[in-house]
């Protein structure tokens, strides 16, 4: 229940006296945070050095500068000179000491077979990759995909592509072939490491299969690995010369392979995020750059100590997979592995493996607590949660109904939910919650330390609190992505254009009176279902293949469940009759393509789309006549008329 100042968790003295923030902050001789946000944002070099120092990130040479902006923030350089490598600090730092032999992953299948692993014993299957992608001719600069379900092998593969220098390309698991090709061929893969297939609600689901089914559309991949998944019940072609299976190809491999020295600056991630145009865009994080994020935004903001066991039902496609694999270790904790759904086999999976595995640290999205929240709350009233202590989220933004739900019905009105919001592009987070801040639902504590971060408007001056605004980096960061894959220009301009020497990220923000921090959307037409960006053109681009639409417009609309859901406008080709059999056709079309959580929600046919003199369709017109909402301007419109023909089609 609310105070009378509307917060509804406040940290205790204890929580508050043993933080890693609040210790972080007595060895800078800092006694207030917002002492320590003023000092980093004023000299993030020293900011992030302090961090790196403190959080035992190691470098093989160290940097000879911790910040280099000679060419513009754009463009900032990260701990020049120094040479690391993120598996060296995730994994190889805990050789000879007690951590090594604590158990690292934990894992669970949809079958229900389960395993542990402990450090040791994981970092003999990544030294075993390793030497299988060395066998291969993977080495330093080459990238290496990983479509994979969440499998103990999916975090080896990450971890084994880094130690000998690649490019770690995350793919989503539940990708169809048409964004799957687009990412591939872009990033220019020469290995693809794959499951023959995963299980989804009980039934086997082909990976490699689809792999095959568009290898002619990827020719720089040279070599697929198959790790067996479902086995005997999945047959799997392979084709000699290419394909290899994961326990072959490492069986009797050293455990020792040396971990490749690289340059701090040196690309470790290739991942991708959609944006409103264009093919999706690659952003590049580096060794130094992501563990050090890792470190500030989830050790000393977030909290994870070594004692604390990890788990985000994620997949590894997104951000989160990531951060799956590098928090917990580069903390000496420990990570939960669950493949499948977290509703199946039975509808309080998620909260049973929270519990069953001793979950003390939780990722959320509030799409995966409103899923939850349909199954009732005597559900998760089943467990106890005892060693559960703090919960993060991100993803997209809260409302406050299934904040307080699971406020209430998880964290037993004693645990801080930990709000993090930031995005692919950042390599962590821009706005951020501490355990020593009180919260109110969805709030943050204000920006994460060393970023730069601010609220402006138009022109890029500064808004006072109750006012709602662009949220932007005035600074450079160590985890901001190096420019985008290959695509320079791009970066500029979709990033450091819009307001000149700010860094625009396409969320609208405000701040209350107390300092309290609120993220209130995209202010773009970046489409967020389940909590996965993607941009409209992407799906656009499918239905136009078909033969049958000759323009479209797809627009994100509210949904209770999963935040949004997809609703296309399109218009048909002259000679194509509309049907429900169009419908159906263009729907298996985006599910085919995409995959079944892009399924849209509606499809409506229109003679046009509303657009402007440029011949821009004005997709937030859609969306607003789509919601109910105030379409905005319509001056810049050439067809008005189709404004008033979309309004009858919905109402």
């Amino acid at each position: 229940m609310a105070n009378k100042d509307n917060y509804y968790w406040h940290p205790t003295e204890e929580i508050i006296a043993n933080a890693n923030i609040t210790q972080f902050m007595e060895h800078l001789g800092i006694s207030r945070y917002e002492e320590l946000i003023e000092k980093a944002d004023a000299d993030p070099g020293w900011y992030f050095d302090q961090v790196i120092q403190y959080c035992d990130i190691r470098f093989y040479k160290p940097y000879d500068n911790i910040l280099d902006t000679s060419k513009g923030i754009p463009w900032a350089r990260w701990c020049v000179g120094g040479t690391t490598n993120m598996t060296m600090n995730c994994i190889d730092k805990h050789r000879g000491t007690s951590t090594y032999e604590k158990d690292f992953l934990i894992w669970e299948k949809e079958t229900g077979e389960n395993g542990t692993l402990t450090y040791r014993e994981f970092d003999a299957e990544v030294c075993r990759l390793a030497a299988g992608l060395k066998k291969l001719g993977v080495g330093k600069g080459d990238v290496v995909g990983i479509f994979m379900p969440n499998l103990p092998e999916t975090f080896a593969a990450f971890f084994a592509i880094a130690k000998v220098g690649a490019i770690i390309m995350p793919l989503f698991s539940g990708f169809g072939p048409s964004p799957l090709i687009t990412r591939i061929q872009d990033g220019g893969a020469k290995v693809i490491i794959t499951a023959d297939g995963t299980w989804r609600r009980g039934s086997p689901v082909s990976m490699k299969a689809l792999l095959d089914e568009v290898k002619d559309d990827i020719p720089t991949v040279e070599s697929v690995i198959v790790v067996r998944n479902l086995g005997q019940n999945l047959p799997t072609q392979m084709t000699s010369g290419r394909d290899y299976w994961w326990d072959a190809l490492c069986q009797d491999l050293p455990i020792d392979t040396p971990t490749e020295e690289m340059s701090a600056e040196d690309p470790a991630v290739l991942l991708y995020t959609s944006g409103t145009t264009g093919k999706p865009k690659g952003a590049v994080w580096t060794h130094a750059g992501f563990v050090t994020r890792m470190a500030t935004d989830m050790g000393l903001c977030g909290d994870f100590k070594p004692e604390d066991r990890f788990f985000f039902m994620s997949d590894m496609g997104w951000m989160v997979g990531a951060m799956c694999a590098v928090t917990p270790s580069i903390h000496g904790g420990s990570l939960l592995v669950v493949e499948g759904a977290p509703d199946y086999p039975e509808t309080d999976r998620l909260w049973r493996v929270i519990d069953q595995y001793g979950v003390s640290f939780l990722g959320v999205s509030p799409t995966l607590v409103r899923g939850m929240m349909r199954y009732g709350d005597d559900e998760v009233k089943k467990y106890a949660f005892e060693k559960l202590r703090v919960t993060m989220s991100g993803g997209e933004a809260w409302t406050e109904t299934p904040w307080l739900w699971y406020f209430k019905n998880v964290g037993h009105e004693k645990m801080p939910i930990v709000n993090m919001s930031g995005g692919t592009e950042i390599g962590g987070s821009i706005a951020i919650g501490t355990v020593i801040h009180p919260e109110k639902p969805s709030s943050f504590a204000g920006p994460c330390p060393g970023v730069n971060a601010d609220i402006v408007d138009d022109e890029g001056n500064s808004l006072p609190a109750g006012e709602v605004g662009e949220l932007v980096l005035r600074g450079p960061s160590i985890g901001l992505t190096k420019s985008l894959w290959k695509n320079d220009d791009r970066y500029i301009d979709a990033y450091w254009s819009t307001i000149p020497n700010l860094w625009v990220h396409g969320d609208w923000v405000s701040k209350d009176e107390d300092g309290n921090w609120y993220i209130l959307g995209r202010s773009d037409d970046t489409i967020k279902v389940s909590g996965k960006r993607t941009g409209p053109s992407e799906i656009e681009s499918i239905l136009m293949e078909t033969g049958l639409i000759a323009e479209s417009a797809v627009v994100g609309v509210p949904d209770d469940v999963k935040g949004s859901v997809i609703v296309c406008v399109c218009v048909p080709r002259p000679e194509v009759e509309v049907t429900p059999e169009l419908s159906e056709k263009i729907s298996a079309a985006i599910v085919d393509g995409m995959g079944k959580s892009y399924r849209p929600k509606e499809i409506i046919y229109v003679s046009d789309l509303p657009r402007t003199r440029t011949m821009k369709i004005m997709r937030r017109v859609v969306k607003a006549i789509l919601t109910g909402g105030n379409p905005g301007d319509l001056s810049s419109l050439v067809n008005p008329e189709t404004v008033e023909e979309l309004k009858a089609k919905t109402a």
